[in-house]
């Protein structure tokens, strides 16, 4: 072979390798493809808007799956509720998978896990304890899980010991008490029963999560027939659900993710800024700023950002709490609060619309939300600064505005009274100099030019003054 050949050779053979180069780097491009979502923390507004919008990024692009990455304390049953109906309609299948490592699907968690297509757990995880939480004071109290729901029967004993009189029933120890919890029980016991049914998997134990909050771990929620599998982490279980078929509402499918890839849905402004604004703690602190604004721009006309930014802060706050399961009861506390203290800087009342404000101030805050949730509630000490921060600055102002009417009057028709002046013309009408102006003044003796006058009272524009000699 001579040089050109072996040249010519090496060329051909370098060029099949780019060739095949090219190809080997453009077929991952044809792969399947999954989109993952993290689910971090306590499920509210933001939440369900991300998974909304991720499921319907994930069908306008024909991905394979939708991957809910979930460790969640609970949530917002309206958000709950907003991510089961979205997963619901989706077209394509939506993975829970509940991550990493000692995460947790509690409560709200445990719903959207039932309604997913494909339901996974990494070990050392759990779910349940899906019990409402109860609103308002009290709660529901769900029973001791080492006793059995006892049926109900007929006593036949009477006495003061608990014993009950013939025809009567003993309640089930494990039901609410009262008869708005024992609703909202049967209701999402009803709920998520409806939702295992639907995906094949463990109602009796939906409902026992609902009923007496039981949770399981991993590898029992596996056993009980609640979840699918067990993964370690999100390629093993995409490996470990390839080939699968799962039921849509258009039909079913065949999974094909053994090698796609995962794109990772990072949280955009929208999801943050309603992650803000469902901070109940941002929501009371931008409607004092927006009460205040307005309030002090209605008191000072001509001050154009205190109106614009009370204005501004008022509705995003109104718009935080129609995210927020808000007692308006407690809203209006709030409002009347901060009313109640601008007032006391302007009418005399001895400190009693001081006073009730900062009552209805630290009431509103503690009714405000209307849910025992972590994270949802408003802190006490936030209650308590804010009311005694309001109360400072109001009784601030009243102080300064009392001192300020004791002191003598230093402009106005006020001001002349007692002023001293000088005749400078004498005649029909008679003018005088004081504090450097011309006054036409008006005496009961005649005044010659050059006498110094004091002003008595002020008639119109003219002064009645006497010789001060």
């Amino acid at each position: 072979m001579t040089r050109i050949d072996w040249i010519r050779s090496m060329r051909a053979i370098t060029a099949v390798a780019l060739i095949a180069g090219g190809l080997a780097i453009a077929a991952p491009a044809n792969a399947p493809r999954v989109l993952q979502v993290e689910i971090d923390g306590i499920i509210g507004p933001q939440t369900a808007d991300l998974v909304k919008r991720a499921i319907e990024r994930a069908a306008a692009d024909k991905m394979q799956a939708v991957i809910l990455r979930m460790d969640t304390p609970g949530g917002l049953d309206t958000s709950m509720r907003e991510i089961i109906k979205s997963i619901l309609a989706a077209p394509l299948p939506v993975i829970t998978y509940v991550a990493p490592e000692g995460a947790r699907a509690a409560s709200a968690g445990t719903y959207i896990l039932y309604a997913s297509h494909v339901a996974a757990m990494a070990p050392a995880t759990n779910l349940g304890a899906a019990t409402p939480v109860a609103i308002g004071i009290g709660g529901e109290k769900p029973a001791p899980r080492d006793k059995p729901p006892q049926e109900s029967k007929p006593a036949t004993e009477k006495g003061k010991t608990g014993k009950t009189t013939k025809g009567e029933t003993q309640r089930d120890e494990s039901m609410p008490a009262d008869a708005m919890t024992a609703k909202s029980v049967n209701d999402a016991a009803a709920y998520i029963r409806g939702l295992a049914e639907l995906r094949g998997r463990n109602a009796d134990f939906a409902e026992q999560a609902v009923r007496r909050a039981s949770s399981l771990a991993a590898h029992e929620a596996l056993k009980e027939r609640v979840i699918e599998l067990i993964a370690p982490d999100v390629p093993t279980l995409l490996k470990s659900i390839d080939g699968r078929t799962v039921a849509l509402g258009s039909g079913k499918v065949v999974l094909k993710t053994a090698d796609a890839q995962v794109e990772l849905v990072a949280p955009d402004w929208r999801y943050k800024l309603l992650a803000l604004l469902s901070n109940p703690t941002v929501a009371v602190l931008l409607m004092m700023i927006g009460i205040y604004g307005l309030l002090y721009e209605f008191t000072s006309p001509g001050f154009v950002a205190p109106g614009v930014a009370g204005a501004i802060c008022l509705l995003l706050a109104l718009y935080a709490f129609h995210l927020m399961p808000v007692n308006w009861a407690g809203v209006g506390l709030l409002a009347l609060g901060m009313g109640l203290l601008v007032a006391e800087a302007f009418v005399g009342s001895f400190g009693v619309l001081g006073v009730g404000g900062i009552i209805a101030l630290v009431m509103g805050g503690v009714l405000l939300i209307d849910i025992d949730l972590p994270g949802y509630g408003v802190p006490l000490w936030f209650i308590f600064g804010m009311a005694a921060t309001s109360a400072l600055v109001v009784f601030g102002i009243a102080a300064l505005v009392a001192r300020s009417r004791r002191r003598p009057v230093v402009a106005g028709r006020e001001e002349l009274v007692g002023a001293e002046g000088v005749v400078v013309a004498s005649g029909e009408e008679t003018w005088a100099r004081v504090h450097g102006e011309i006054w036409r003044v008006r005496a009961d003796a005649p005044l010659a030019p050059g006498a110094r006058v004091r002003v008595q009272t002020v008639d119109g524009l003219t002064l009645v003054v006497r010789p001060d000699n």
